[in-house]
């Protein structure tokens, strides 16, 4: 007999097998199941292919990923149970081989071959002694899971035919899909109910054992339920007889608290809160506060000190192995363990690392306590807005515990501990008080040897600990509590150090981390400078990590995929592993323009060069001020612009300029938010270039606050505005003669490749930067370049 084929929509099923002679429901939610079911009803028949899936996961499966054998199926009913699913009813019709796969979008297009149901050739004593079997097995089944409709059983029970027999009994049963497609798979009638009473005989197995282990489990639940009560009733009576002080727990407490040795005073409170928990009556409230009170207060480390390590050369070394740099850190923890060594009992101290983010602030601190040899524990500030978060809460109230300065000695198991208090700049305050407040005593040397927890309500030494916060500005600590603290300020590393680091720390970390053999993936130092410069714009080494990281990632693939052993990475492939550079650096400009003035910024991922641009317009005097400045910024400008009113007879610029031309002051990029005084020099410069079409040196850089009167304020952030400087091609920096003082803490390859200019009036600033006005170059003025400015300013008047 010729085989049937068709070509039909077919549902890919997963985890669900669809058997002939029955009636299944499934939800449909894939884009691709739904396609089918509207081609199908499309048609008359109304009929699909449902064949389950190997795995799961799938979404698109392929030919492969679908088993041999499914059902073909006459969809009865759909429901939609919303805009996404799709509820389908269908009647199993027959088996059907699928032959092949024509189409897997939009929807899978299968061509099939159907299969006819075998009759068994004689239906003797072993037929019907498999019926039977299973008609047995099933009633067990249903009797011991009870989930099971009277429809279901009327339909088992009512069949005779072996092969139907199994197709209904495998329908019913809550098996694993692969069992039930070896069931579908069974061509053969008799090996078919074989195989189903196979299933049934272990299902009823491991259900019957499931009960069993149950039934003992409950039953053993019981019994110690019904112990516990009898002991409870034990201990209510002896508590009425009297006998309850001699209890054992209260002995276990008094010989705890007399092990530890405190001071009278505690030892005293403690004790007389144990007198009081044997007086509660049973199982009260106040009872279960007095035992939660009493464990937590043994459980600190009373009178456990761990031994410093006081050998400043071993301790030397284990900060320089884990940390590049960072020498003013260094240096104090070392004095620190230098007076230690002198004087044992000595106080700790509380130490704050200011810096950007990124630049290993709470790293340092972990290290150090593994040079100190101390215990360390480690509290997250950032974000704590409520005081009892400090100071713990009253033990009257429901759940209360104590602070996070108690739990972290506890945690540490030391009176002594190294406490790291992360992010103290992002501590806040509300309706339920200021946590800051809470740490002046904590910090504070002279009070903290009797730091009272609200919740333990027993003074507690903390004058042994050494505390060491991070922030990343001074600006939102109080001044009481900063008060209180050594400041120890960390400044953005240059890309030198960058280097360094990436060389002795991060690079090996991320071999390490990704199973990068040291030999498979060289990078040299061009190499990490052009990742510094072009992927990374910070002030510390994350983004550089994450960098380094992507590449081992990349190597890893190229290993893996043998197409190399080992991967160098140069600045010329770099955009091949690392993609187009992110950044891009400011450059100063190529030749000397009017208006145009090189100045210097301080970020908080570094220095970045500021140009000021001026154009000056006839017009009826008003000023345009450009490039998202803050308010501080603008005052700046302001008083650039008064600065040389007043002086303009002598600066050789018109008297009434501000009357008779319109100012426009911009710096360029715009999106970028921009504050601060340190622009004043530069703006003035920029006015007084465009006002008298003098030239501004473009291999000069300036930086400082402008008065009134024209001196030159001192700034911050020189370290950085310096090394910006350097990378673009500047190569004389101006900044004021009171910032000449802090020319100590710039890199020395900085200090060596630049040229500095120290500026206490602007007049100063004038004679290093400007030049001859355009229209007079070469008309027998240079001589006068090198003269004082209010010489020139004459000359130029004549």
């Amino acid at each position: 007999m010729e085989a049937v084929t068709k070509n039909i929509p077919a549902l890919a099923l997963r985890g669900l097998v669809v058997f002939p002679n029955t009636t299944a429901a499934f939800d449909l939610e894939r884009l691709i199941s739904m396609r089918a079911l509207e081609r199908a009803m499309e048609s008359g028949e109304r009929e699909l292919f449902c064949v389950t899936q190997r795995q799961l996961t799938v979404d698109l499966p392929d030919a492969d990923e679908l088993y041999p054998i499914g059902t073909l199926v006459r969809v009865s009913q759909v429901l939609r149970v919303n805009e996404h699913v799709i509820r389908v009813f269908v009647d199993g019709l027959s088996r059907a081989r699928l032959r092949r796969l024509w189409q897997r979008d939009p929807y899978l297009q299968a061509q099939i071959e159907l299969i006819d149901e075998i009759k068994p050739l004689r239906s003797g004593s072993r037929t019907e002694a498999q019926i039977r079997q299973a008609y047995s097995s099933f009633g067990e089944y249903v009797e011991l899971t009870q989930n099971h409709g009277v429809e279901a059983l009327a339909a088992v029970f009512n069949a005779t035919d072996p092969g139907c027999l199994a197709d209904l009994v495998a329908n019913s049963l809550n098996i694993r899909y692969e069992d039930k497609q070896s069931v579908l798979e069974e061509l053969q009638p008799l090996p078919r109910l074989r195989r189903v009473n196979e299933i049934l005989r272990r299902e009823v197995e491991v259900i019957s054992l499931e009960q069993e282990i149950e039934g003992k489990v409950r039953e053993r639940v019981g019994h110690i339920h019904r112990d516990f009560v009898l002991r409870e009733q034990i201990k209510v009576l002896q508590n009425e007889l009297g006998e309850g002080d001699a209890d054992e727990e209260l002995d276990t407490y008094r010989t705890r608290i007399k092990e530890l040795k405190l001071n009278e005073e505690t030892e005293k409170k403690l004790l007389k809160d144990v007198d009081r928990l044997g007086k509660q009556p049973f199982g009260s409230a106040e009872a279960s506060v007095l035992r939660g009170y009493l464990d937590t207060v043994l459980e600190l480390p009373w009178n456990v000190l761990t031994r410093e390590r006081t050998n400043v050369e071993a301790a030397r070394k284990i900060l320089e192995r884990d940390h590049y740099g960072m020498e003013k850190v260094k240096e104090r923890i070392l004095e620190f363990i230098a007076v230690c060594a002198l004087k044992p009992d000595a106080r700790g101290q509380a130490i704050c690392l200011v810096g950007p983010p990124g630049v290993g602030k709470t790293s340092i601190a972990l290290s150090v306590a593994k040079a100190m040899n101390r215990k360390v524990a480690r509290l997250s500030l950032g974000g704590v807005r409520d005081e009892a978060d400090i100071r713990g809460h009253r033990k009257t109230y429901i759940g209360a515990m104590p602070g996070r300065i108690v739990e972290a000695i506890r945690r540490s198991g030391s009176m002594n501990p190294l406490l790291v208090l992360d992010e103290v700049d992002k501590l806040g305050s509300d309706l339920r008080g200021d946590p800051a407040s809470a740490l002046l005593e904590v910090l504070d040397g002279e009070q903290n040897h009797s730091f009272r927890d609200h919740y333990l309500e027993i003074p507690i030494d903390l004058s042994r600990v050494l505390f060491i916060m991070t922030a990343n500005t001074l600006d939102t600590i109080p001044r009481p509590l900063l008060d209180r603290m050594e400041v120890i300020e960390l400044p953005s590393y240059t890309d030198e150090e960058k280097v360094q680091i990436a060389q002795r720390h991060l690079l090996p970390k991320q071999r390490e981390a990704h199973g990068i053999p040291r030999t498979a993936l060289r990078l040299d130092d061009d190499t990490l400078r052009a990742v510094i410069s072009g992927y990374t714009r910070e002030s510390g080494v994350r983004t550089l990590e994450r960098q380094l990281g992507k590449l081992c990632r990349k190597t890893a693939m190229a290993l893996n995929n043998e197409t190399a052993k080992r991967v160098s990475v140069t600045a010329e492939n770099l955009p091949d592993y690392l993609g187009a550079p992110r950044y891009t650096r400011e450059k100063a400009p190529k030749k000397d323009l009017v208006g145009v003035v090189n100045g210097l910024a301080w970020t908080q991922v570094g220095g970045e060069i500021l140009p000021v641009e001026v154009n000056v317009m006839e017009g009826s005097g008003k000023l345009e001020l450009t490039g998202n400045l803050g308010e501080v910024m603008q005052e700046s400008c302001r008083a650039a612009l008064s600065c040389l009113r007043a002086r303009s007879a002598e600066m050789g610029v018109a008297p009434d300029f501000y009357k008779t031309k319109d100012i426009h002051i911009h710096f360029p990029e715009g999106a970028v938010p921009k504050d601060g005084p340190s622009a004043g020099v530069a703006v003035t410069t920029a006015l007084l270039s465009a006002l008298t079409d003098r030239p501004v040196r473009h291999d000069v850089a300036m930086t400082g606050e402008i008065t009134l009167r024209g001196r030159v304020m001192p700034i911050g952030g020189l370290r950085e505005k310096t090394m910006a400087a350097l990378r673009a091609g500047i190569h004389t920096v101006i900044l004021p003669r009171e910032n000449e003082k802090d020319l100590e803490e710039i890199d020395q390859n900085v200090r060596a490749r630049l040229r500095f200019v120290t500026a206490e009036t602007v007049d100063a600033v004038f004679a290093e930067a400007l030049l001859l006005p355009n229209a007079l170059v070469g008309a027998g003025l240079e001589p006068f370049l090198e003269a004082p400015e209010s010489v020139l300013s004459t000359a130029l008047r004549i």
